[in-house]
């Protein structure tokens, strides 16, 4: 694989890359660059955590490029996911790894490093934060609390000061040349582009993957751009907005009945959202499947050619979801027999189901 074909895979995975040049330069120089991706262990795991994770890490490992999976559980702690309890946090955090193992993640280049064990062996971590806070500025840091899910508030916890600058000192301590995460995480890759020159550390590059909307409709905002698809992103507090990596069939279809999708519009169309980004992804051409009294099946090639025939209106809302629904339901069939049939993901499924009963 060339430079370029590395890149252009990794403008599949990065609906933006800072910068471009820096990237080329990269693959010029090192043939296994190291990426981090960081994820805090909260709750049942969905097809955007899942699915879409997996997919991108498989593009960029494909490249030569190597990850470091940050297993945020002190991140988790101060963000006080599953009520802070550090234990249930673990708990969480192995199931994510068991759902990516079976779903098809590329694990033989990926290594995932749990937050709370790294940062107790390496004390010199704690100097990097200090010396990222004495080089920014508490409204800067502030205007970072979207990587928490929280919004700028002085009834926010202290947490959302140190957050920001423990997940920039994250990228140099991980030694990663890439920083791979979500566009909601964009403003703390940012501080860190800017921040690490000044206390002599080399800036990452940042590649930010796309985030998958929810399924319900998507929230009314004046917002552009980035807030305004951080506002419209698939959300684990609502159940009807996000089908969950061990959903069953029955699951997944009444979702896909109640999703949002009117006829004849491709923007801020979740369904055609999982076509382009998972389906198509998986799978060489779909077939839609319609009664012969309006016109028999219908078989797509690429993501392309069906949203220009559901732009069209030759393709009812109802059949386009029913379709995704099979496809996306035959992706996770995996998953839930891994979850059925062995002895340890098993276990950790009936914990994380007890901890909300």
């Amino acid at each position: 694989m060339n430079i370029n074909e590395k890149i252009n895979l990794v403008k599949e995975v990065g609906e933006e890359i800072i910068t471009e040049e820096e990237l080329k330069e990269l693959f010029l120089k090192k043939k296994n660059p190291i990426a981090y991706d960081g994820f805090e262990p909260s709750g049942k795991i969905h097809i955007a955590q899942g699915l879409l994770r997996a997919i991108n890490v498989n593009k960029l490992t494909s490249t030569g490029i190597k990850f470091k999976f940050w297993v945020a559980d002190w991140f988790a702690m101060l963000n006080h996911k599953m009520g802070g309890d550090l234990s249930k946090i673990r708990i969480v955090g192995e199931y994510f790894i068991e759902v990516w193992r079976a779903c098809g993640m590329d694990l033989d280049n990926v290594e995932f490093i749990w937050t709370s064990e790294f940062i107790k062996e390496h004390p010199e971590y704690w100097e990097t934060v200090l010396r990222l806070s004495m080089n920014s500025t508490v409204q800067r840091v502030l205007r970072c609390g979207q990587i928490m899910g929280r919004e700028d508030s002085t009834a926010n916890p202290a947490s959302q000061i140190l957050y920001p600058l423990m997940q920039a000192a994250d990228i140099h301590h991980l030694g990663a040349d890439i920083a791979q995460l979500g566009m909601d995480q964009r403003k703390v890759n940012m501080l860190a582009r800017d921040i690490f020159p000044k206390i002599g550390l080399k800036a990452p590059i940042a590649v930010h993957h796309h985030m998958l909307m929810g399924l319900t409709e998507p929230a009314k905002t004046d917002a552009t751009g980035v807030e305004a698809a951080i506002a419209k992103k698939m959300s684990k507090s609502n159940p009807n907005s996000a089908i969950f990596m061990t959903d069953s069939t029955e699951e997944i279809s009444k979702k896909f009945k109640k999703a949002y999708c009117p006829e004849g519009e491709v923007n801020d169309n979740p369904v055609l959202e999982y076509f382009k980004y998972i389906v198509f992804e998986k799978f060489d051409n779909v077939v839609v499947e319609r009664p012969e009294k309006f016109g028999g099946n219908l078989k797509f090639d690429s993501y392309n050619e069906l949203e220009k025939t559901f732009l069209e209106k030759k393709v009812h809302p109802l059949d386009l979801k029913n379709t995704c629904a099979k496809y996306i339901d035959e992706l996770l069939e995996p998953v839930r027999k891994h979850f059925s049939k062995d002895k340890k993901a098993k276990k950790l499924l009936e914990q994380i189901e007890s901890f909300y009963n």
